[in-house]
Order: C-alpha cells, then structure tokens, then sequence
C-alpha cells in the first residue's frame, strides 16, 4: 500500500496514531515515518531522509521554510504542548506548586527520566531548568537521558527504582501506558510549544500530505487533539 512518509516530533505521535484510520479511509493511503527529538527530525530532512510532511515546533519548521524544504503555504499549527511531570501509573501523584518545591522533588527523587537534553524541546529545556534550580551537578548521576520522550517514559514505566519522576511533553506522558501525567511546571519553569504541520518541498505525495495537514489541524478533531494532550 502507498504511504504518506512523514518527519515528527515526538509530541505528535499520539495524534497521529488516532488519525491513521480516518485518513486511510479518505486518501487510502496508510502513514509511515519517524518519531523523535526534533532537532533530529529536522537534520533527517535537511539530509535527503524522503518525507511528505513533517510535524515540529514551530520555531523549526519556519527555518526548514527558509531552507526551501517546506512550503511556505502550506504550514498550519497542530497546537500547544506543554513540558510537564510524569510518575509511574501505582506511584502517588506529585504536586510542585513553586519553583522551590520542583527544585525539592527533583533532589529526592533516585532517578529523573528525560528526552535527548540536546537535541528535543523538552529535554533542552529540563537542562536548562535544572541550571537555573542550581542543581544539575547534583542530579547528574540520577539523570536518565534517552534519544526521545515516548522512550524515556517506557523506561520511566518499567524503572525498579524507589522513587523516579518523568518530565517530558505532556503528548508523550499520555501517550505511555503505565505512566501518569502528574502535573504541570511551576511558573517561572514552565515551557509550552506550538506545533506545526507542513509540506515538504519534495514530498512524493504532495496532495494527500496537504490532507493529512488538514486532519491534523481541523476544527472537528479539536477534540482528539485535546484527549492526547494538544491545547489550541
């Protein structure tokens, strides 16, 4: 069957996913690609790795546009992520309410389960933050960095230690079985990303791409965006 290969930040997986059988229904093609930090997702592209649409943060995807890699008209956002706290699903909710009790929970916690702290939204945010709590060489040897969210909470899920925490984008924690979405970010260490769908320059198939923009970013599926943890 024909594919619609796509290039994606980790935050939209779940979206996507929800959409597979709606849009085969509609084209009759199926959806291939990749998931992941989206520094990556956007050097893949930038190195010839075939795609008809990628999904990344806005910021990126306007520079893959002055690239000639996307087209310009045909970028539409998805929506806002924010970078939130995840337990896993039998461990007790945490609640950080200032910046002083984040810094406090991420002290006591054994292990702290994070996305590439490079090369994804989330994860250089989580190392910025922990500069700015004064504590990264403290937590350094407790810190478990993975390529990308939807990773770093499976692991987060099958972890034996006594009392880890997660902190990626709120899309990846709902999208894990065995973990919960704990809470948000304190003022003052809060991150919420928009996200955008566009074409590629080189898409092989340009038209149902465009139709797979118009689901990802329609008013009618402004519920299913909301369930997997996407706001306008």
């Amino acid at each position: 069957m024909t594919t619609v290969n796509i290039l994606s930040g980790g935050a939209a997986q779940g979206l996507v996913r929800g959409l597979t059988e709606t849009f085969k229904a509609q084209t009759g093609l199926s959806i291939d690609g990749e998931f992941g930090a989206v520094g990556i997702m956007a050097d893949k592209l930038r190195a010839g790795t075939a795609a008809d649409l990628v999904i990344l943060t806005q910021a990126l995807l306007a520079k893959l546009a002055e690239e000639t890699l996307v087209i310009p008209s045909s970028i539409a956002n998805v929506g806002r992520v924010e970078t939130a706290l995840a337990v896993r699903s039998r461990d007790p909710r945490v609640e950080v309410k200032t910046e002083a009790d984040l810094r406090e929970m991420l002290r006591s916690a054994d292990a702290i389960y994070v996305p590439d702290t490079k090369a994804s939204t989330a994860g250089q945010h989580i190392a910025k933050l922990l500069d700015q709590l004064g504590i990264a060489y403290e937590v350094a040897s407790r810190l478990k960095i993975f390529p990308n969210g939807a990773t770093a909470m499976r692991e987060l899920a099958a972890s034996t230690a006594q009392r880890p925490i997660g902190c990626t984008q709120a899309t990846e924690i709902i999208a894990t079985d065995g973990i919960a979405l704990s809470g948000s970010l304190p003022p003052g260490c809060e991150l919420v990303t928009m996200y955008t769908a566009g074409v590629t320059a080189r898409a092989a198939h340009p038209k149902e791409a465009a139709a797979l923009v118009a689901l990802l970013t329609g008013a009618d599926r402004r519920e299913l965006r909301r369930r997997v943890g996407f706001a306008d």
